[in-house]
């Protein structure tokens, strides 16, 4: 068993001001830890340690997993847990502060066409980066041809807030979720694709029908805007909607439904106040801009998401799950009939950048703490038999009211 680890002051005042219990939850090992929620006893093991900064992960037909490292290493996971050396044909990539190799995904077609997608950080002149958009086709254990298919205008100086979410909609276009660079005010200009959700074609070209196409003091590519930091995206499968969970600044992380065209109101509302302690005004003061579905304070800082669609979760089938990096756990967001019903947190004490649902119906997470290469891989299913200590030591924090 690995020793059990100390949870930071943030974290339990976080948990404490959600209503949460503190976790008996100790880092799993290859064998595996239970934790309780509403509807089922989990079962958590680690699969994989060792990597560098996990970021994104997506699963090959094969069954095994691709993950991207933050300074730069694409490497293939297997489900035994080994771990491939870095998979050749991968881009240079800006690696400062949340800057680096950052979201892979397949495209639809992946079967026929091999096609794999990476987002990072790329460097521009004086010291400015932004983010890039390339794919490159798979063969064997490398990427061979990759090429970049969209950049992010404007690059600009600093090392926050890249976002970067792929997510692949029904009909074949792809949405990137973007970050605002820490900059602000540039997500409500239309002059550039800081703070926005940008869709294109699957060759990184604009679909005609876009939003904003034709206008002149517009970036053809955005479809939303005035977001903050998304690094949590996916589309709904039963219905087709494009949902975000965006990260608020002090308190006011935001679940959003992506709707062609419309503003999300990012930084003249927001139901957090800035850093430097400034209010800044409620979303309801101004209805020009589009409300959220939910708002957490404290935050979750959101990271990572999926639709779930398995069968080892019968009663989730349908809800968001996302991670969250600074509450430490998993987040599920009850979804009935495409609207909020109620939210749960399910403490795993560290840091959980990436949810992935396996073939299998099991979800996989990436787990990212501080200390860099801590990195590591957990699998997470139901509990066949109901753990000993789990009478009266229930570690979920229980469902809230919409708007809590």
């Amino acid at each position: 068993m690995i020793a059990r680890r100390t949870i930071s002051a943030a974290a339990i005042g976080a948990l404490a001001l959600a209503g949460a219990a503190l976790p008996a939850f100790a880092q799993p090992s290859d064998q595996a830890e239970s934790v309780a929620t509403q509807d089922a006893y989990l079962s958590v093991r680690k699969v994989a340690e060792g990597l560098d900064t996990p970021w994104g992960m997506t699963f090959l037909p094969d069954g095994r997993m691709l993950v991207t490292e933050k300074p730069g290493d694409l490497v293939i996971v297997s489900a035994d847990g080994s771990v491939s050396a870095p998979v050749a044909g991968t881009p240079e990539v800006w690696a400062q502060g949340q800057g680096g190799l950052m979201d892979v995904a397949l495209h639809p077609q992946f079967a026929s066409n091999n096609m794999v997608y990476l987002t990072f950080a790329e460097a521009g002149d004086g010291g400015t980066a932004g983010t890039a958009l390339g794919r490159g086709r798979m063969v064997g254990d490398r990427i061979e041809g990759f090429e970049v298919i969209w950049r992010q205008q404007m690059k600009v100086e600093g090392p926050n807030h890249f976002g970067n979410r792929i997510v692949f909609a029904p009909d074949g276009k792809l949405y990137l979720a973007l970050g605002e660079r820490f900059k602000f005010a540039p997500a409500q200009d239309l002059s550039n694709t800081l703070g926005t959700v940008v869709r294109l074609n699957d060759d990184g070209s604009i679909p005609r029908d876009n939003p904003f196409v034709g206008r002149n003091d517009a970036d053809e590519a955005i479809w939303s805007y005035g977001h903050r930091n998304i690094e949590a995206a996916a589309v709904d499968p039963y219905t087709g909607a494009l949902w975000v969970v965006e990260m608020g600044p002090l308190g006011g992380d935001e679940l959003n439904r992506i709707e062609r065209g419309a503003n999300y109101g990012w930084p003249v509302v927001s139901r957090g106040i800035n850093y430097d302690g400034t209010d800044i005004p409620d979303p309801e003061e101004y209805p020009q801009f589009k409300g959220a579905a939910q708002y957490w304070s404290p935050v979750r800082s959101p990271s990572g998401m999926i639709v779930y669609t398995g069968n080892m979760f019968p009663d989730w089938r349908g809800d968001i799950l996302f991670g969250a990096l600074s509450a430490g756990g998993i987040e599920r967001v009850d979804m009935e009939g495409g609207e909020v019903a109620g939210t749960e947190f399910i403490p795993l004490n560290t840091r959980i950048r990436e949810v992935e649902q396996g073939p299998d119906g099991a979800i996989w997470l990436l787990t990212n703490a501080k200390d860099g290469n801590a990195g590591e891989v957990w699998r997470i299913e139901p509990l066949q038999t109901k753990p000993d200590s789990a009478d009266g030591n229930r570690s979920g924090a229980g469902a809230l009211p919409r708007g809590q």
